[in-house]
C-alpha cells in the first residue's frame, strides 16, 4: 500500500501569475485519496517510459542534497517548480498548469512523484446574496483538476534508492524545437520507449514485413499480440526482437528485415510492461473494412478456424466467416 508522506502544490503560469506554495499540501481526507488514486492509475500507464539520469543532471544532485538532509522538502519542490518555469518561459502557447510534488513510500521503497496537469475550464456553483435572498448561479472556473477517472497530463516516479525513473511527458515547442520538458530540461534524464510505443512499432513493422513478402498483415499483427500476451504470462518485460523471431520463425529473411527495422527505430532492449493494462488491451483485435464494417474479435479466437476464418479470393478480396454463433445481441 502506497502512503504519501509529504506533498506540495505549485501553480505555474508563464504569464506571471505563478504561485509557489509557502506550505506543504495537507493530505487529510479527500486530497490524499485523490492523489493516491492518481498514483495507482499512473503506475499502470502503458505510456510511461523508463529513464536514466544524465551524469551531470542538476536535478539528481538537488535530489541527493534533499535525501542527505541538506534541503527541506518544500524548498526542493520549489526548486523543481522554478526549473519548470525557466524551461516553459521559452515555450510557445503554454497554458497555466498545476505541479504536484510528492514523497511517498510502499513498504521500504521511497519514491519522489511529480504530477503536472493543465488547468481545465469549467463551471462551479456560486451562492450570491441578492435583495430577495440567497441565489445559486454558475461561476466560470479555469483551474479544475483532472477527475479521479482521468489521467494526469504528465508524471514522473523516481525510486529514491536506485534513482530509476519512470516518466510520461508531452512535447513543447521550446525556442522552435520540440522538447520533452519534464525529462529533458527538468529531471535531465534520457527515456527508453514506452510499452505502447514498443507494441505499436512491433505490430506495424511485422505487418510491413509480411506484406513485403506477400503474407497476411492482419494475421501477422494478431500473431504479435498473441506472442506478447504469452510472454507477459511469465515475464514483466517483452523484447520486440523476440516477437519477430517467433512470428517469422520459419523465414530467416523476414526475421532479418524485421530485426533491422526494429533496431533502426531504437527498440534494442526489453521493454517493461504493466501486465494488467497491457493484457487488457490484448484481449481483442479490432478490424475495420474498407466497406465501413467494424469487427472486434477476441485474440484467442483470431487464429482458431473453428470460430473465425479468413479467405482471400482470386480477385484479392477477403471474406470473413464467423462460426458457431448461437445468439446475436444488438448493441445499437
Amino acid at each position: 500500500m502506497t502512503i504519501i508522506d509529504k506533498a506540495a502544490l505549485h501553480i505555474l503560469d508563464t504569464a506571471g501569475s505563478s504561485l509557489l506554495s509557502a506550505a506543504e499540501l495537507p493530505l487529510a481526507g479527500e486530497a490524499g485519496e485523490y492523489l493516491l488514486a492518481h498514483i495507482e492509475k499512473s503506475r499502470k500507464s502503458p505510456d510511461k517510459k523508463a529513464g536514466t539520469f544524465y551524469d551531470d543532471s542538476a536535478c539528481r544532485k538537488e535530489l541527493a542534497a534533499y535525501l542527505a538532509g541538506e534541503v527541506e522538502f518544500l524548498a526542493f519542490s520549489r526548486t523543481l517548480a522554478e526549473s519548470f518555469l525557466r524551461a516553459l518561459s521559452h515555450a510557445a502557447d503554454v497554458a497555466p498548469m498545476m505541479l504536484f510534488v510528492l514523497e511517498a513510500h510502499e513498504d521500504e521503497r521511497r519514491e519522489l512523484i511529480v504530477f503536472l496537469c493543465r488547468s481545465h475550464a469549467g463551471f462551479s456553483p456560486a451562492v450570491i446574496d441578492t435583495e430577495g435572498g440567497l441565489s445559486a448561479e454558475l461561476s466560470a472556473c479555469a483551474s479544475l483538476l483532472p477527475s479521479v477517472s482521468a489521467t494526469m497530463d504528465e508524471f514522473a516516479f523516481v525510486d529514491l534508492a536506485t534513482f530509476a525513473v519512470h516518466v510520461r511527458a508531452k512535447r513543447y515547442t521550446v525556442d522552435g524545437n520540440a522538447i520533452f520538458v519534464l525529462p529533458e530540461l527538468v529531471l535531465e534524464c534520457g527515456q527508453a520507449p514506452s510499452a505502447r510505443e514498443a507494441l505499436k512499432k512491433a505490430r506495424e513493422t511485422a505487418k510491413k514485413v509480411a506484406e513485403a513478402y506477400g503474407g497476411d498483415a492482419i494475421e501477422t499483427a494478431a500473431a504479435v499480440k498473441s506472442f506478447v500476451a504469452n510472454e507477459l504470462a511469465e515475464k514483466d518485460a517483452v523484447n520486440p526482437f523476440e516477437a519477430g523471431r517467433e512470428v517469422f520463425r520459419e523465414n530467416p529473411a523476414m526475421q532479418a528485415d524485421y530485426e533491422q527495422a526494429i533496431k533502426e527505430a531504437g527498440f534494442a532492449a526489453p521493454v517493461e510492461m504493466d501486465k494488467e493494462s497491457i493484457l487488457k488491451k490484448m484481449r481483442n483485435h479490432k478490424l475495420k473494412t474498407d466497406t465501413g464494417i467494424e469487427l472486434v474479435i477476441p485474440t484467442d479466437y483470431f487464429d482458431n478456424t473453428e470460430f473465425v476464418e479468413f479467405r482471400r479470393g482470386e480477385d484479392g478480396t477477403i471474406s470473413i466467416t464467423l462460426k458457431q454463433i448461437q445468439n446475436i445481441v444488438d448493441r445499437g
